[in-house]
This record gives structure tokens, C-alpha cells and sequence, in this order.
């Protein structure tokens, strides 16, 4: 697992990632474990963008699948849909994301969010593309 958090760490989490402040916390092609905080991504109410549950969830996805495809394959989101359960307002969201389909060209996870109480935020699926090398 060190040496997945390394290759993510040195690739770095990209432009949108770095702006939402997500934290990789845990990644194997099969499992990924990553916060966010609320601060800075809330809509006017002041509750978590539903949106940025949306960024948090597909990032997961496209690195669980990049790490199971290897660094020189190109990856591409296929499909992405997500069910709001409960809101936060505070503190950080933490995300689960678990392999349902490590394929050749297809990847699926599914992806819980929970607020600081615990409490299942959302839930989303990305499906991601391995594309073929070029």
C-alpha cells in the first residue's frame, strides 16, 4: 500500500483535486480511503456542494483504476452518478471507494461518503475507461 500512496504522492492529486483539498489517505487498485474537507466547498447555504461529493468520488475512482491499469495507461471517466443522503456542514467528508470490477478496459467502484458523525453522505458509482495504449 506504502508504495501506491508514493506513486499518487509523487503524481500529485491534479489542479481540481488540490483546490477541493483532497487527502489520499489509503490506495490499492481494490480499495481507496480519501477526506475532504468542507470549508471551501460548500454551495451558498453553506452546506457540501453535492458536486464536490461528485469530484471526491470520481477522483477515487480514476486513481483505483489508474493504479490498477499502471502509470503509462490513460484513463477516462465513463460514468459517474451519486444519491445525496444526508448533508454536512463542518469538518471533513471521508470517502470509501471499493473495486466492484478491476478489468482490462473497464473499472467500477463503488463509493461511500460519510459525514464527521458517521452518517452516509452519499453514495456514488464511477465506471472509468482504460484506454488503449497509443
Amino acid at each position: 500500500m506504502d508504495d501506491f500512496l508514493e506513486i499518487i504522492n509523487k503524481r500529485g492529486n491534479g489542479a481540481l483535486g488540490e483546490k477541493m483539498g483532497i487527502e489520499i489517505l489509503e490506495a490499492t487498485p481494490e480499495r481507496l480511503v480519501a477526506r475532504m474537507p468542507v470549508a471551501g466547498n460548500t454551495q451558498p447555504i453553506g452546506l457540501l456542494h453535492g458536486g464536490a461529493n461528485i469530484v471526491l468520488a470520481e477522483s477515487l475512482g480514476s486513481i483505483g483504476t489508474q493504479l490498477h491499469a499502471g502509470e503509462n495507461r490513460r484513463i477516462v471517466g465513463l460514468d459517474v452518478n451519486a444519491t445525496h443522503h444526508k448533508s454536512a456542514r463542518s469538518g471533513y467528508v471521508t470517502a470509501t471507494a471499493t473495486a466492484i470490477s478491476l478489468g482490462k478496459t473497464i473499472c467500477t467502484y463503488d463509493v461511500i461518503i460519510l459525514n464527521e458523525a458517521g452518517e452516509r453522505s452519499c453514495t456514488a458509482r464511477i465506471t472509468c475507461l482504460i484506454l488503449a495504449e497509443r
